[in-house]
């Protein structure tokens, strides 16, 4: 099926004339003397738009309407009325007809309704490929979202490593979803049916935070009432999460190499060494190389932590991801508040991927929380105004480097970022590829996009 739009007029000439002007601003266009037949094209994934005559000989375009909008009730339906029809397809528009056009019209009219209506079909159909894709995906896919190549990688790795028992070192800016990621990889390896015990090493007072991971005996320390065991001994069996590791004092860093060399802790208080069995993933925002060459981390605990490491992309690096993400969020939250909220229109989605998102996938889900509850979409920092403007309000330059980049990242991902396939699909040399690749920041060449 390629037309997408029907046009339905038993006036003959005023079905030829509106469609050659369809055609002219470029749309396919099947057109129709009756309603005998049209709802035989129409399904729920047709990516078309209905346009009719209200006043028909045999079926009418209300009758005609009512049968298309019961075979999918989110398809737009423009009604042509003559002047005495006005206040019969305003009842129309109620009952669910997209937009009424009244004769005589200027051809341009008919083409802004059926472009505006093309739009909100688009839509439509796009999140419903989102809820489905959300609906068939893995509890993995469900926990991570995305289809991006840097979002595919990441839920291969986290399977792979949760099959190992070995200690995860997770790398990824503030709000990337650090726990969650360790949440997956626990749930995923053998430990699942034990306890997932995160603990923020940045918000523990330096005083407590031995007594917290090792745990304390009665009397250890002024206050200490009772003993207590500490999250590695809570932990036995599963998994200890500690989020943002750099932030350990440095002498707790010693004793927490020991304990990770030793699989042993002691409480404090105590000589009495006990043994536990639990998996570590540590977390940082920063690069930890950085810290150790700045001093602040200690190089041994590096090497032992840094196994396997896990780096997560940050939310700039997978824009294709947004629609996917807000679908993803707008449900969760929709539940959570229970409120019944539309999709993100079309002309607000465009600025969520052009925004960089200095608070990654965090930022994104207040952003939409705050519009599930009824308020517009802003976007945090004002002096990005340029990126979050409407594509269309864009330099031609910008439009054209959004569009490039769009089409590079759809075509890597059809080829499973295969290079040679997508620089023979789009026709560019090997090289052109590499520098565009680099230009947009579209992965690393090395690491994660292979040749055939």
């Amino acid at each position: 099926m390629t037309a997408n739009v029907f046009f339905v007029d038993d006036e003959k000439h005023l079905r030829t004339a509106c469609s050659q002007a369809l055609e002219l601003a470029g749309f396919e266009v099947d057109s129709f003397a009756s309603a005998e037949g049209v709802v035989d094209g129409i399904d729920t994934d047709w990516p078309g738009v209905l346009v009719s005559d209200i006043r028909m000989a045999g079926t009418d375009g209300l009758d005609l309407m009512a049968a298309a909008l019961e075979i999918d009730p989110d398809l737009p339906v423009i009604l042509i009325t003559g002047h005495g029809d006005v206040p019969m397809a305003v009842k129309a528009m109620r009952d669910g007809a997209y937009d009424f056009i009244e004769k005589p019209f200027a051809s341009d009219v008919l083409v802004d309704a059926v472009r505006r209506g093309l739009d909100k079909r688009n839509l439509i159909l796009e999140n419903r490929q989102l809820r489905e894709a959300l609906t068939k995906g893995t509890r993995l896919e469900n926990r991570l979202v995305g289809q991006s190549l840097g979002a595919i990688k990441l839920r291969e790795q986290i399977t792979q490593f949760a099959a190992v028992n070995a200690d995860v070192l997770v790398i990824g800016e503030t709000g990337t979803g650090k726990e969650q990621v360790a949440q997956a990889l626990h749930e995923l390896s053998g430990r699942r049916e034990q306890h997932f015990v995160p603990v923020n090493c940045g918000a523990l007072p330096e005083t407590m935070i031995e007594s917290e991971l090792f745990g304390h005996e009665k009397g250890a320390f002024t206050g200490a009432d009772q003993m207590r065991i500490g999250k590695f001994e809570y932990a036995e069996g599963g998994t200890v999460f500690l989020d943002e590791i750099e932030s350990m004092p440095l002498d707790i860093q010693v004793r927490l190499l020991r304990v990770l060399e030793e699989r042993k802790i002691v409480h404090l208080g105590s000589n009495t060494e006990i043994p536990f069995n639990v998996r570590i993933i540590a977390a940082s925002k920063t690069d930890l190389r950085d810290a150790v060459s700045a001093g602040s981390f200690r190089d041994d605990l590096y090497y032992r932590l840094n196994v396997l490491t896990v780096s997560i992309p940050p939310l700039r690096d997978r824009l294709d991801d947004i629609p996917l993400l807000v679908t993803h969020f707008i449900n969760q939250e929709g539940v959570q508040f229970d409120r019944a909220v539309d999709d993100v229109p079309l002309p607000e989605m465009k600025p969520l991927m052009l925004y960089d998102w200095p608070g990654n996938v965090r930022e994104l889900r207040n952003c939409v929380r705050r519009y599930v509850l009824g308020q517009a979409i802003e976007l945090g920092r004002p002096d990005n105004g340029e990126k979050v403007a409407e594509l269309n309000g864009q330099p031609l330059s910008t439009q054209l480097a959004a569009l490039e980049k769009k089409i590079l990242q759809e075509t890597l991902q059809k080829h499973g970022g295969r290079l040679k396939s997508t620089y023979e699909e789009l026709g560019v040399s090997r090289k052109t590829l590499y520098d565009k690749l680099k230009k947009y920041r579209l992965g690393n060449l090395d690491n994660e996009i292979g040749e055939d």
